[in-house]
């Protein structure tokens, strides 16, 4: 139900009207926040590349953002594993506009997108 109800969102967000182009950058710019000691450190991902951030890791599998407006958003496919208990904490998209629509659930971090990177 989760990922029917954001990939209806994405195409609600990216075509209200009509179908817009997306763009795929090599890399996504992504906000980690460790929620029991406070820190957050931003992480640069290349697609196809992990960032270990504690005990998280982090896999960027694609960064899309609107053709026409590359800065406006970006939709990033992660994948999060928690090291620790050798579990799949997060597999889906998310939404640098909308963080809550399709966000990380654990108890110790946060994960969110803040835009793709095109070099």
């Amino acid at each position: 139900m989760r990922r029917r109800a954001c990939a209806l969102a994405l195409l609600m967000i990216a075509a209200p009207g009509a179908a817009q182009e997306a763009g795929s950058a090599p890399a996504a710019l992504l906000r980690a926040l460790d929620k029991v000691s406070g820190e957050t450190v931003d992480l640069a991902v290349d697609v196809g590349a992990t960032e270990r951030f504690g005990r998280i890791e982090v896999t960027l599998a694609d960064c899309r953002f609107p053709a026409d407006d590359p800065t406006s958003d970006a939709f990033a496919r992660l994948t999060v594993r928690d090291v620790t208990q050798d579990r799949i904490a997060f597999d889906g998209w998310m939404i640098a506009s909308s963080p809550a629509l399709s966000a990380l659930d654990h108890s110790r971090y946060d994960v969110w997108v803040i835009r793709c990177i095109s070099i």
